[in-house]
């Protein structure tokens, strides 16, 4: 075995590809019981069959498919990872991670904790010293964040020598009535994710240390010209420093 290297166990997270003439064309996440099975269009795979063995090795299904085995990375599970609200892109969320510039043992907010997605590459960026608070005002997407947040964190338990930190927490509260929680806290970084994150920034600025960023994610530039004639009109201690659109472009190269 690769140094380092644990089996897949039952409980474990495992990422099947089904592959053709070196493309990846589908891609199955599921969670190893010794009971069940894998299901493909090419047929079917036994979680028994597995369970035991090394990530990187090719299966094949009764069908005769080859199915490449390993563990999910973080940006796969987010995006396959059950969904209430569209999440924040893993692309999306590198710029920002970059923009605010997080360090190992720093204090974020994060508003609203949709999915988890942002929670999850916020908790892994600020690490076991660190800090997130995460705040939901939908009980949905607020259940559907932790449990996410909770089988990512079981999963990687079992398939890791070391523990991935339990450094979110998560809020079911609306972030404009929060004014009195946030006096007790200092925070090294913001992000806004909601709809309308111009609500956030009287509660959250008092408690942004000096020189701290405050990234936010929207869908279209009315809105951030909304947020930007509301920044300006109530005399909001923000400087606008960047709007940026991350575009990503994937490439297929083959033999001639």
């Amino acid at each position: 075995a690769a140094a380092g290297a644990v089996p897949f166990r039952a409980g474990d997270l495992a990422l099947a590809e089904l592959r053709r003439r070196q493309k990846a064309v589908q891609k199955v996440l599921c969670r190893l019981s010794a009971g069940a099975v894998m299901s493909s269009p090419r047929g079917v795979l036994s979680h028994r069959d597995i369970i035991g063995r090394l990530p990187g090795q090719v299966l094949r299904t009764s069908g005769g498919a080859k199915l490449l085995l390993r563990r999910p990375s973080l940006e796969e599970y987010v995006l396959l990872m059950p969904r209430g609200p569209t999440i924040a892109y893993p692309k999306d969320v590198s710029a920002m991670l970059m923009m605010m510039d997080i360090h190992p043992g720093d204090t974020v907010l994060e508003t609203g904790s949709g999915s988890g997605a942002m929670s999850l590459f916020l908790s892994r960026a600020v690490g076991p010293k660190g800090r997130v608070i995460s705040y939901e005002i939908r009980d949905d997407h607020h259940n559907l964040a932790k449990r996410n947040y909770r089988h990512w964190r079981s999963a990687w338990e079992i398939g890791h020598t070391d523990e991935w930190p339990d450094n979110v927490d998560f809020i079911l509260k609306d972030i404009s009535a929060a004014a009195a929680d946030m006096k007790s806290v200092t925070l090294d970084a913001v992000v806004l994710d909601m709809l309308n994150p111009q609500s956030a920034l009287p509660v959250v600025h008092p408690s942004l240390k000096q020189g701290g960023v405050c990234a936010v994610y929207l869908a279209n530039i009315t809105q951030v010209i909304d947020l930007l004639d509301r920044i300006r009109a109530w005399k909001l201690p923000f400087l606008c420093e960047r709007i940026v659109e991350v575009t990503h472009r994937n490439w297929l190269v083959l033999p001639a």
